[in-house]
């Protein structure tokens, strides 16, 4: 649905931080060559300490709650009452899931249903939604109940022929879970558990950036040091239970969380509160419309560069995506070429971003 941008001051680093993620996203997904992609930009092997790349997605489910105090709040300002919100954020749910599977089963050309990445975003969001109900107490006995319930599943739970606490590629216990669960469309259904912690922890900083009682100081200190201590713990338990993006184990969970506060701290340091915000613009433009960047992003490269094509000078079809990668590789030399053609498909959808943000539209789900 499309509205206009609220009235009330918006939290300007959080929107920069989730632009940033938005970009970082579209840049791992449209590589012009994997010789040109550092690994930092690929999933880590498996076994491997995590990259850049694997904190892209938990730090956007992590800004999706830090923005749950804010949406909640200005939901209920307007409509008291728990249930309107509860109705609203399922239908929210449903349609990011509605445009995943979209997603899916139009490059599959069959109806795919499945947990990729809108569905799960959908759904760890409206389980945070109804996790941020109750009293903040028991918000965070849950919280820590669902890593911990999920540590002991990977940790404890015997699997046939191999034991507990194996986390070897394909001889996991979530591994087994899913593939008994795929013929039913519900591999992935457990990574629920784990990413509706991670969103539920970004609540906790939406609390404390949306409490007008708290000092900036404070607020710094939850960012920073509650960030330092999360990260710390996550490479501790590491040791017990590895980092995974695969499984969305406990120890990546709390680790990214606390990676994603740093980071959002830098932002808001830079943007809220020494006022430069010249410089995120770029950013903010996607945070703006970051569903809409993701989503059009794909379909369009997806069905119109991939499925539509062009003839060569010597006669040859090629597809529109090939033609524009040639055209940027025959300007610059290959290495330089590949970054051109990732960084204009990012600015082209910037320029529609920029389009929507000056009239004011902006697509929500």
């Amino acid at each position: 649905m499309a509205d206009e941008m609220p009235a009330k001051k918006r939290l300007m680093s959080l929107d920069a931080f989730r632009g940033f993620v938005i970009i970082s996203m579209l840049i791992v997904n449209n590589p012009g060559t994997d010789a040109a992609f550092p690994d930092q930009f690929r999933h880590a092997p498996w076994g491997k300490m995590v990259t850049f790349c694997d904190m892209i997605f938990p730090w956007f489910l992590f800004i999706v709650g830090v923005a749950i105090p804010f949406s909640a709040a200005a939901f209920h300002a307007r409509t008291p009452g728990f249930r309107p919100y509860l109705v609203k954020a399922f239908k929210r749910m449903l349609l990011l899931v509605f445009f995943g599977i979209m997603i899916d089963s139009t490059i599959s050309k069959r109806i795919v249903v499945g947990m990729d990445v809108l569905q799960l975003i959908g759904l760890a969001y409206f389980c945070g939604v109804m996790i941020y109900e109750l009293p903040v107490k028991w918000r965070g006995i849950l919280t820590a109940l669902l890593l911990l319930i999920y540590w002991a599943l990977l940790r404890f739970v015997p699997l046939h022929g191999v034991g507990a606490g194996h986390f070897e590629e394909g001889k996991n216990i979530i591994s087994y879970i899913n593939r008994h669960l795929a013929p039913y469309h519900l591999a992935g259904i457990l990574s629920i558990i784990p990413t509706a912690a991670l969103v539920q922890l970004g609540t906790f900083l939406g609390d404390a950036l949306k409490d007008k009682d708290s000092s900036t100081s404070r607020k710094l200190k939850i960012m920073f040091l509650g960030g330092l201590i999360f990260a710390l713990a996550g490479c501790l338990w590491h040791y017990d239970n590895p980092m995974s993006k695969n499984l969305w184990t406990p120890s990546y969970i709390i680790f990214t969380a606390g990676l994603g506060s740093i980071v959002l701290g830098l932002f808001y340091i830079l943007i809220d509160i020494l006022n430069y915000k010249q410089w995120a613009f770029p950013f903010i433009i996607y945070g703006m419309n970051a569903i809409t960047a993701y989503f059009f992003s794909i379909m369009v490269r997806e069905h119109i560069f991939k499925e539509w094509f062009m003839r060569t000078a010597s006669g040859r079809p090629i597809s529109l995506l090939q033609a524009f990668l040639n055209f940027w590789m025959n300007l610059a030399w290959d290495y330089a070429g590949a970054w051109l053609y990732t960084l204009s498909y990012i600015f082209f959808w910037w320029l529609v971003l920029l389009w929507m943000y000056k009239k004011k539209f902006f697509l929500r789900v």
